[in-house]
């Protein structure tokens, strides 16, 4: 259908660049503000998750898109 809203485009690149984010950001903070979570960097973790969710966003948008025609 014409001008149909599709989600997965803008929640594709807002979790792949919000997850790029907190990921860069998980690998180069200061390891001592991990000490009360016992050593676990959930930065780094849930980053790399809202990364992987973003691009499979992408990737079905990119699968499901409408074909053009003409």
């Amino acid at each position: 259908m014409e001008g149909e809203l599709d989600l997965r485009l803008p929640m594709g690149l807002l979790f792949t660049v919000l997850g790029l984010v907190l990921a860069v950001y998980g690998l180069i903070a200061d390891s001592a503000i991990y000490k009360r979570s016992l050593g676990v960097n959930i930065n780094f973790g849930w980053g790399v998750v809202m990364l992987l969710f973003g691009v499979l966003m992408l990737v079905l948008y990119w699968i499901g898109r409408p074909k053009k025609s003409g």
